[in-house]
């Protein structure tokens, strides 16, 4: 896959995985990660799909109708590029935190709903629920932060709570903040994972 990996500082910070939106590269996302964190080491991925020219971590049926079996997919990919890029890089495959956009995040719930361990934590800004009738992996140890929009036309509040609710039905520990922009990503929103993120999620 397509990526940027950056050196932290602290080799003992969680390794932040980068996830873009739709049509998003693997440099939209670094400014907001050394935001989260400063000491941490980035790698920021590129989809390897494509939509009309724009890169995806998935296919999509239709807006916000997800190709599960590409999904699937797709996700076991992500889970073995971090598999063999905790060894190429070496950092703590145990200790990697997602921090997610639109699409971006919905390849990262769907890491939490497939493989257990797969992520230490995960900030996840506008996300859906990626699948529905199936049983999550136990997810005890495991903390999420939800950036979500009261008025998002993309991703309707109670899809957030829904998240919310099967997240934490797994042992999750979830945080979800509120904002009023639509689906854009605010610094409102992040200024809060960070301040998820600096009281040890």
């Amino acid at each position: 896959m397509k990526h940027i990996f950056q050196q932290g500082q602290d080799p003992n910070a969680p390794t932040l995985l980068l996830l873009h939106g739709t049509g998003g590269t693997e440099q939209d996302l670094l400014g907001i990660g050394k935001m989260i964190s400063t000491q941490s080491s980035l790698l920021s991925v590129r989809g390897n799909v494509l939509e009309s020219g724009m890169p995806r971590f998935f296919r999509r049926l239709a807006e916000g109708v997800f190709d599960e079996e590409d999904l699937i997919f797709r996700t076991e990919e992500l889970n073995q590029f971090l598999d063999d890029s905790a060894q190429e890089y070496q950092f703590d495959r145990n200790n990697v935190i997602a921090v997610g956009y639109s699409n971006g995040a919905n390849i990262a719930g769907s890491l939490l709903f497939h493989f257990q361990d797969s992520l230490k934590g995960a900030i996840l800004f506008h996300p859906m629920v990626p699948r529905r009738g199936i049983d999550l992996p136990d997810l005890n140890g495991t903390s999420v932060f939800i950036g979500a929009g009261k008025n998002d036309p993309m991703c309707p509040p109670e899809e957030s709570e829904e998240l919310k609710v099967l997240l934490e039905s797994a042992g999750a520990k979830v945080q979800l903040h509120w904002e009023h922009q639509g689906h854009q990503l605010t610094i409102g929103e992040v200024e809060k994972a960070k301040e998820w993120f600096k009281l040890g999620f």
